[in-house]
């Protein structure tokens, strides 16, 4: 019996000291869930400068470019630029064969030349008609006078009028060769001027001071009108032509600063400006473009190459800064958890230009504030009252941070 007794009594004794554990662990649990400080960032707000800016992604284009290409048909004999050459305004870029042309302006200038010959020929000829007339008015005036005075007989007057007749058709079909002879020369002196405008075109000039960025054809090739042989860009109007999102469209104006990073150099930040806003926005992406001028280019650069561009959309100096990390939201209110005794104290703010990293608080903390996030945002949610304790920042910050 003794035994039995004492038995149960450590059944009793065991199934207590289970209960006392299982108690401790829960009242462990509760108390660092509950009341044991919360490791936070500590923050302390200070004055500084935001720098809004608004971002997009594009591609380097030239503001005048052109295609060169012949008027004519033709093979190509020479290609005197290359690819990253310069070329003035006037030079001389391709030339095609114009062995043809040249044979036919040639055949046109004889044309010309004995067109001109007919014309002298056919004056010459008016001359004499004219001659022959004046002759032939001065017989029947003669004759005239004669049978007045009953000197000639009426046959000689009608023999002097039909000569007269003749001189004076004679005279007519002289004008009218002549007239020909001159249309012809006309004629041939337009044949010519078309052969020669053909020859012309048999070389191909820079239409403006450039840079060539493409080279398409060689010597040997046969290209058409229209047919590209070679780019030619201006270079003094380079722009990114940048897609942005249209909800920042309130934002930009013409003449608006911005710095370009061209991904062969993302270090590197070339001054840029805003030269020109899209009327037009994707349908799809939502975006509109928006041409940005770059000042200064990277020493070697193309076109069509990618490139972001921060647009600088407001700027204000010496301002209460929170890091944007650091604004929590609630009920669609902006706020922050201050550090008060060592207690989170929720606070609303009223924000102000937004930058890409920091935000102006135009009130709700004050420079000095110890402003503070958990820790480990993954485990730790701030609560308003919940006691912390501040470890050291990784991420310090309170200017604004630019690329």
């Amino acid at each position: 019996m003794l035994a039995e007794k004492w038995v149960r009594l450590r059944r009793r004794i065991w199934s207590a000291g289970k209960a006392v554990i299982a108690l401790g662990i829960v009242t462990a649990v509760m108390y660092w869930t509950q009341f044991a400080p919360l490791p936070v960032v500590a923050h302390v707000v200070q004055r500084g400068e935001i720098v809004a800016e608004v971002m997009g992604t594009g591609t380097l284009d030239a503001h005048f470019s052109a295609t060169i290409s012949p008027k004519i048909s033709g093979l190509v004999t020479a290609v005197l630029v290359d690819l990253g050459d310069r070329a003035a305004a006037g030079q001389v870029l391709v030339q095609l064969d114009d062995r043809d042309f040249k044979r036919q302006a040639d055949v046109s200038e004889s044309n010309v030349s004995v067109a001109q010959a007919a014309v002298e020929r056919q004056e010459a000829e008016r001359n004499r008609a004219l001659a022959v007339l004046d002759q032939a008015r001065f017989d029947s005036d003669r004759i005239k006078s004669l049978i007045r005075e009953s000197s000639a007989a009426a046959v000689e007057s009608q023999e002097a009028i039909k000569a007269l007749r003749v001189a004076e058709a004679e005279v007519a079909r002289s004008d009218a060769a002549v007239a020909e002879a001159r249309q012809q020369v006309i004629a041939t002196e337009k044949t010519l001027e078309f052969y020669r405008a053909k020859l012309a075109d048999t070389v191909v000039v820079a239409p403006f001071g450039g840079l060539i960025a493409r080279r398409d054809r060689d010597p040997g090739d046969i290209v058409v009108p229209g047919s590209s042989v070679l780019l030619l860009v201006a270079t003094d109007e380079l722009w990114i032509s940048a897609w942005v999102d249209e909800t920042e469209m309130e934002r930009l104006t013409v003449g608006q600063s911005a710095r370009v990073f061209f991904r062969s150099q993302p270090e590197h930040a070339y001054a840029g400006e805003v030269v020109r806003l899209g009327r037009e926005a994707d349908r799809e992406t939502r975006e509109f473009l928006v041409d940005v001028r770059v000042r200064e280019l990277p020493k070697n650069w193309a076109i069509g190459q990618r490139a972001e561009v921060y647009i600088e959309a407001g700027r204000k100096a010496e301002v209460v800064c929170l890091p944007t990390r650091l604004v929590v939201w609630r009920d669609r209110n902006a706020g922050t958890f201050v550090d008060q005794s060592g207690r989170a104290t929720w606070r609303a703010v009223k924000l102000g230009l937004r930058g890409r990293e920091s935000v102006e608080v135009v009130n709700g903390i004050n420079v000095g504030d110890s402003v503070v996030t958990p820790a480990d945002a993954k485990t730790g949610v701030l609560k308003p009252g919940q006691r912390i304790a501040p470890v050291p920042d990784p991420e310090p910050a309170g200017v604004e941070q630019r690329p």
